[in-house]
């Protein structure tokens, strides 16, 4: 079985997996997942939001079998050799439960330890109708990005949160 991963371009972080028996997933991801990769979320009883992954920022991988990955593709990342080309074996990443904190003007992303770099984050932001794609990095020495929005109060939105170096969280988050 060979294992075939959609990633995201900006953070490593898997997005999705397919496994195929006999024959390779294509390596554009736009053939694989059309114009956009749809993530969804329940948002209980207002519906459920689609976070669209535009396949502009999505790249495509065959890597080592990883059961896991087909389970929760959040959980993992590709990393990169010295030739810049993706490794066969995906990056397990640490999970983390900091709240995600969301107000009508940002969105407060906590990791739980201090970074030593620069962090990369990006986000999705949606309810049923828009979608916004948000972007910012936690500073060297800190543990938090806020990164501005404009949403309405007491809605829930779907949530997809990449920091380079955690797991991936897609989930519904109430503005606060």
């Amino acid at each position: 079985m060979a294992l075939s991963v959609v990633y995201a371009v900006d953070t490593c972080h898997v997005l999705g997996a397919v496994a195929l028996t006999g024959a390779s997933a294509s390596n554009d991801a736009a053939e694989l997942v059309g114009p956009a990769l749809p993530l969804r979320v329940s948002l209980g009883a207002d519906g459920t939001a689609t976070l669209p992954v535009d396949a502009r920022e999505l790249a495509v991988a065959a890597v080592d079998d990883e059961p896991g990955a087909l389970a929760e593709p959040l959980a993992y990342a590709v990393e990169f050799g010295s030739d810049e080309k993706p490794k066969p074996k995906l990056l397990h990443l640490p999970s983390w439960n900091n709240e995600l904190k969301l107000t009508t003007d940002k969105l407060t992303v906590t990791v739980p330890f201090d970074t030593t770099a620069p962090t990369p984050v990006v986000a999705l932001v949606s309810d049923h109708q828009a979608t916004h794609v948000l972007a910012g990095e936690i500073p060297a020495g800190g543990t938090e990005a806020k990164l501005a929005v404009s949403l309405a109060a007491d809605t829930a939105y779907g949530v997809l949160v990449l920091v380079v170096g955690w797991a991936g969280r897609l989930e519904r988050v109430k503005v606060a």
